[in-house]
């Protein structure tokens, strides 16, 4: 449940960083009125989310053992990759998130309230679809929906608690050093996860690997104590884990790391240029 939590407070506090940032500059360039549409935009973001979550559910519940082992390894894999760009792209776009995100609404502004709803939605989406798979996966990791959904409830709502505050200037939050500690929590997690699908691909017979165990620490840490269970559910750990899981876990954490600590190259593109002055909305994003 503890993973389940910090993706839901990481996506959802993204989310929210988004939703402050438009409506703030609205509210500072007199553009109240359009506010709403910022809000059919994020409420429909929202619902697309469900309805794809509806949807794997239904596709997973149709399968054969087999085509479902398929399925859920598929999932495992698109969902990490999905939570890797989104820590990388988190990392080189978290300080000109204010700017970007302004310059864009501005130009929105222009093409009438169905432009700000789309945009609005476009940017919500992203963590809501992100969030979607990365659920999917933890229910099929964990066997069960109750523990998933009540770690991603909790997590969403404090974010969007968060998110008020810091729209109501109530808290101020270093962004960077929360977004950099989460950032490699999700990599051990992500790594797990990965493991995980690969695991069921090998069952599948997609991936022809049969390497034999790697270790088998049940006799010293049973998945039935706190310890272990705690570990199962945050990195999917296995007391008997296979030389594939293994491989599987310590390549995707050293790939990971390395892309998150490289340098990104350096851009020659021109900075976004708005016209109106921004004082209040670059407090929320440090």
């Amino acid at each position: 449940m503890i993973s389940n939590l910090l993706i839901g407070l990481r996506e959802g506090l993204e989310a929210a960083l988004v939703v402050s940032i438009l409506i703030t500059y609205l509210v500072r360039t007199n553009r109240n009125k359009s506010i709403k549409f910022v809000w059919l935009g994020v409420f429909s973001a929202i619902a697309v989310s469900f309805v794809l979550g509806a949807l794997l559910t239904y596709t997973t519940v149709s399968l054969t053992p087999h085509a479902e082992e398929i399925f859920a390894g598929s999932m495992s894999v698109l969902a990490v990759a999905l939570v890797t760009w989104m820590i990388v792209w988190m990392r080189n776009a978290g300080k000109k998130m204010n700017a970007e995100l302004e310059g864009k609404l501005e130009n929105a502004i222009v093409g009438g309230a169905l432009a700000i709803s789309v945009m609005a939605f476009a940017s919500v989406a992203r963590e809501g679809i992100e969030t979607t798979f990365f659920f999917f996966t933890a229910v099929q990791a964990a066997g069960s929906t109750i523990g998933p959904v009540i770690g991603f409830t909790l997590g969403i709502l404090i974010s969007a608690g968060l998110g008020f505050l810091l729209y109501r200037r109530a808290i101020k939050i270093n962004m960077r050093r929360f977004f950099t500690v989460t950032s490699y929590f999700l990599i051990l997690v992500a790594a797990g996860v990965l493991s995980y699908g690969f695991s069921d691909l090998a069952a599948a017979g997609i991936l022809p690997v049969n390497l034999g165990t790697a270790f088998d620490l049940s006799a010293t840490i049973s998945e039935d104590s706190w310890f272990g269970a705690l570990a199962k559910g945050i990195f999917n750990f296995n007391a008997q884990t296979s030389w594939l899981s293994a491989i599987t876990w310590v390549a995707y954490v050293t790939f990971a790391v390395w892309l998150f600590n490289r340098k990104p190259a350096k851009s020659s593109a021109t900075k976004v240029s708005v016209p109106l002055k921004r004082k209040d909305a670059g407090a929320l994003v440090k």
